[in-house]
């Protein structure tokens, strides 16, 4: 009979809560020592510092100026050096300008990135979350550019607003000729332009007569005077009328302060500081025979473009003027900020976002983000869709093989790209043809198939003929 041999088996000593906590803090390092956090609200703010800086860790401050100050001195009497808080809404801007004003480090997070342990949410425990957080120094502050592009971008987005209500009050004319059987929108491109705003504004006039309508039709116009004819013999009700004149009259307005805009980012970009000229006072003098916008802004951006950046980046295919204006509102010139292209494109959500689990990719979907400077990358990767460069071929080919969203972002992404590199090293862009595109990717493939063929102990043969 085999004898069993007992070891003694050390018995695992049970370790308090106290201790356990003790232990991580051990391992966790305290980086920000006069840290402070900001759980913004529309009414009141609610304050975290640490303990042995003030007596009462724990305030919560009025939304008024006022009590924006007195927040902003607390902080500073205290000792307080870096401060963090969520990018809520627009509630966030006045605490921001104040506490910076101050000299005080204030970082924005996502709130995605910070969320609590759920079931446990109140304004008091999510301050004191960030507050803990940020002293160890775990939150990634959100990108701002410098105050003087932060002007730019708040032009720049209330233009993007003024057009945004001028596209409402086109809509609302078109309605209201609709509903007045006037079918003018299917005789012109463009019920705007010279011919259909000269014809609206005689019919605002009392001018009921189609002949004498139609006889505003500029030389222009595709159609001829019989068929716009046509088209303007309506039932002119008084009360559809009445929302035409208001429409028109509205989008004048709009017009108008789109206008007073322009002016206001064109004195902004004289303040912006020149950067030295590439081609050795040479400005570029291309010629692009690019679409004209009834929409664009009336002075020469492209100018004020190349002083600003160095390089002349509308001749990415794709950009024009306003595009790469609107890119620039929102990121600034300085392109060290992101150390590669990879980081700035992961930055506006333009990459895959890999989920893997067990060695396997359960997912890759880019991340989806309200960021204008992908807007604006994606709608000009639309925009390439007839175009015959090389990146609308690169657009095209992706586009039967993966669909057009997917082919879309993969494009915006590309386009991203060479405005990273031209923009951080001042280099000129050389646009690729469709042909010489076609021809570079044949070699890749041909090239492609010679190592497989390698690979399997096989040799390609061309065929002749």
């Amino acid at each position: 009979m085999p004898l069993l041999i007992m070891k003694d088996v050390p018995m695992k000593r049970k370790i308090s809560t106290k201790n356990k906590a003790k232990r991580i803090k051990k391992h966790l390092e305290e980086i920000n020592l006069y840290a402070a956090g900001i759980d913004i609200g529309s009414r009141e703010h609610f304050v975290s510092v640490p303990e042995s800086l003030d007596d009462q860790p724990v305030r919560n401050f009025g939304c008024f100026t006022i009590d924006l100050e007195n927040m902003a001195d607390w902080l500073v009497r205290i000792g307080i050096t870096t401060v963090a808080m969520e990018s809520t809404g627009v509630y966030w801007i006045p605490v921001f300008e104040i506490l910076e004003a101050r000299g005080l480090e204030v970082i924005l997070v996502n709130a995605h990135h910070v969320k609590n342990v759920s079931g446990r949410k109140t304004d008091v425990k999510d301050c004191q979350w960030l507050q803990q957080l940020h002293t160890y120094g775990l939150l990634a502050g959100a990108f701002r550019p410098e105050d003087e592009y932060c002007v730019l971008r708040a032009y720049m987005r209330q233009r993007g607003t003024l057009v945004s209500s001028l596209s409402t009050h086109i809509q609302h004319m078109q309605k209201a000729l609709r509903q007045m059987n006037i079918l003018l929108d299917n005789v012109v491109s463009d019920i705007t332009s010279k011919t259909g705003m000269s014809i609206l504004r005689a019919i605002l006039l009392g001018e009921r007569n189609a002949e004498k309508l139609a006889s505003y039709r500029d030389r222009r116009c595709k159609n001829s005077v019989e068929v716009i004819a046509k088209s303007l013999m309506g039932n002119y009700r008084k009360e559809h009328l009445f929302s035409l004149k208001q429409s028109i009259e509205l989008y004048d307005v709009y017009h108008e302060k789109l206008s007073d805009c322009d002016q206001e980012i064109e004195q902004q970009l004289t303040q912006f500081e020149k950067q030295p000229d590439l081609t050795e006072g040479q400005r570029p003098t291309k010629k692009r025979n690019k679409k004209h916008e009834r929409n664009a802004i009336q002075f020469d951006v492209a100018s004020y473009l190349y002083d600003l950046c160095g390089t002349d980046l509308t001749d990415i295919d794709g950009l024009d003027e306003g595009s790469v204006l609107k890119v620039l509102s929102e990121t600034g010139t300085d392109m060290t900020k992101w150390k590669t292209a990879s980081h700035f494109v992961s930055w506006m959500g333009l990459s895959p976002n890999n989920k893997i689990s067990g060695g396997k990719v359960l997912s890759s979907k880019t991340v989806k983000t309200r960021n204008r400077a992908k807007q604006a990358f994606k709608l000009a990767a639309w925009g390439l869709s007839n175009s015959k460069s090389g990146l609308a071929a690169h657009y095209r080919r992706l586009r039967a093989r993966i669909g057009a969203p997917k082919a879309i972002n993969a494009t915006a992404r590309k386009i991203a790209v060479i405005f990273y590199n031209m923009l951080k090293n001042k280099t000129v862009y050389i646009s690729q043809s469709q042909e010489e595109y076609d021809k570079a990717h044949q070699q890749r493939t041909l090239k492609l198939l010679q190592q497989k063929a390698v690979q399997f102990g096989f040799q390609l043969i061309p065929v002749s003929g």
